[in-house]
């Protein structure tokens, strides 16, 4: 994704919460969407990787894909964040939310008003990403678990879809313009 410039927060519309994940599979660029978004919305921005058990991360860092029982946790952990009274105006949470049942649980735990950022993305240039980090625990082995295990959330109510390598500067005023449209 290009971007050469931030732009400025623009204000969240009065008392309205802003609660919003970024999702998609590894090397999507989740974190860097998210950050953005984050700061043209004026809100604060969690990285979902920081919300893993440590149990988790050694576990990924091994080669082996998470199951359901180390996701739901981690999942609670993050609606929590994203329904936490200490941020009145509301954050953006960057996580792989790949199936339905994954985001069914955000929506249930993060309240009313939740919306999905999905970056939809091919799985060579994710391959590609994946492979090029540096000090990442996701190793490039298990993109293609991602994708096996994605549901694209086509249909699901407050989901807005933009392209992975969409060109930042053009996608996020777009996208929070939608968001903060409600």
């Amino acid at each position: 994704m290009a971007s050469s410039s931030h732009p400025t927060a623009v204000p969240s519309s009065g008392s309205r919460r802003v609660a919003v994940v970024v999702m998609g599979v590894s090397g999507a660029g989740k974190t860097t969407v998210g950050k953005r978004l984050a700061e043209r919305l004026g809100v604060e921005f969690i990285d979902g990787d920081d919300l893993h058990s440590p149990a988790a991360r050694a576990k990924m860092a091994a080669g082996q894909a998470l199951d359901d029982a180390d996701r739901w946790p981690w999942l609670d952990r993050i609606a929590a964040a994203l329904d936490d009274p200490a941020a009145p105006r509301g954050r953006v949470v960057a996580s792989s939310a790949l199936k339905r049942a994954y985001r069914d649980r955000l929506r249930a735990g993060a309240g009313p008003g939740l919306r999905f950022v999905y970056l939809e993305a091919d799985p060579d240039l994710m391959r590609t990403r994946v492979a090029g980090r540096r000090g990442h625990y996701m190793p490039a082995s298990l993109v293609d678990s991602q994708f096996a295990t994605l549901e694209p959330p086509v249909g699901e109510p407050d989901v807005l879809a933009v392209a992975a390598d969409a060109a930042l500067d053009t996608a996020i005023p777009k996208l929070a313009e939608e968001i903060l449209r409600g």
